[in-house]
């Protein structure tokens, strides 16, 4: 009881300093043995999101989506992609094992778009980085030069605009966190920085981290579905599972931590009603090229392994997994031979002034 009522003292006092979480997604990088990186995400939301999966090949032309200002581009590396309403990329693996995620963090402040510099609508800010680099410390050599602008928009069917940040890792294990904060791009890089949940800005989630730390994950750790509580969780399991040299033990691993992190789903919460329900999550295996998917509402994981797909200006085409409505429809093993040749989705850019 000498250390219970301290403890419980603190940990109110943490969390009254703590905003509720917003439409909650978390994700983190796991390095393993024998240079084994293998990142995962669960997305969580409120509403069914129209994922299902993309192959995008190399050579495909694109724009910005912001108008006479937009940043153009041709795609250097293909990808595997998870979108969001068939509108934008909010999650992926290229063949060079960069993977970028996505998250939703409410305290987002995009900086004014004034035409000053080539614009980027959000749908596409995932897509570019991964059309474009190869590893983590190439994006944040081009990013911390600031060449571009991100503008956001509406999520579909709400009035509410698109608040996200950003992360990244690659083969290599290095990762980084991309953040608009009052206006300013704010990049947090490094190998450590394995975990990212939604609110609050990142600097505030690595001060929680080292709170957490001094516990000792093995004595306590919060167990609501809070962004800050599955922060602490991640960040303990991720590096407390074992480095086994098998790599299928090593995704096994990491699913299980993805999936504590989860949100049960059906759940909603009366009073906060943001906080969402897990509806997939993805595991991508860097050093195999091997993107994971499992849906909440079918019965076992599928895969795609990236060595099986033509990715070739020339001759790859762009290729979709149906997902179906709430991703119910059902694959097993790998899928790559179930993708159908498709018309590319358009990007949402920003509305006609």
């Amino acid at each position: 009881m000498r250390f219970i009522r301290p403890l419980c003292s603190a940990l109110l006092s943490v969390s009254l300093l703590l905003p509720v979480s917003a439409d909650a997604c978390t994700r983190a990088v796991y390095h393993g043995a024998d240079g084994e990186v293998i990142t995962a995400r669960s997305m969580d939301w409120k509403v069914d999101v129209g994922t299902n999966l993309w192959i995008l090949p190399r050579g495909m032309e694109r724009s910005g989506a912001t108008g006479p200002r937009s940043l153009h581009w041709t795609s250097k590396y293909g990808s595997v992609i998870a979108s969001g309403y068939d509108i934008s990329t909010t999650d992926g693996m290229n063949e060079k094992g960069l993977v970028v995620n996505l998250l939703w963090l409410a305290e987002s402040e995009y900086p004014k778009f004034d035409g000053s510099k080539p614009g980027l609508a959000i749908s596409l800010w995932a897509q570019y980085m991964l059309d474009k680099y190869a590893t983590v410390a190439e994006a944040i050599d081009a990013l911390e030069k600031e060449p571009l602008l991100v503008a956001t928009a509406q999520v579909p069917g709400e009035e509410r605009l698109a608040n996200l940040h950003m992360s990244m890792s690659d083969s290599s294990g290095d990762s980084a966190v991309v953040e608009y904060v009052k206006g300013k791009q704010v990049i947090h890089h490094g190998r450590e920085y394995q975990v990212m949940t939604n609110s609050p800005t990142y600097d505030q989630q690595l001060a929680l981290e080292s709170y957490w730390k001094d516990i000792g994950g093995t004595t306590m750790l919060p167990g609501t579905n809070r962004a800050a509580d599955r922060f602490a969780r991640a960040s303990f399991y991720i590096n407390a599972i074992p480095k086994s040299e098998d790599p299928d033990m090593a995704v096994a691993s990491v699913f299980s931590v993805i999936r504590n992190v989860s949100v049960p789903f059906g759940i909603t919460t009366a009073d906060q009603p943001n906080i969402s329900s897990t509806r997939w999550r993805t595991v991508a295996d860097q050093k195999r090229l091997v993107y994971f998917f499992e849906s909440a509402l079918t019965p076992n994981v599928f895969w795609v392994k990236l060595s099986d797909i033509d990715f070739s200006h020339e001759t790859g085409k762009v290729m979709k997994l149906d997902l179906g409505k709430d991703q119910k429809n059902t694959f097993s093993g790998n899928a790559a031979k179930d993708f159908k040749e498709t018309k590319a989705f358009s990007f949402m850019g920003l509305p006609d002034k």
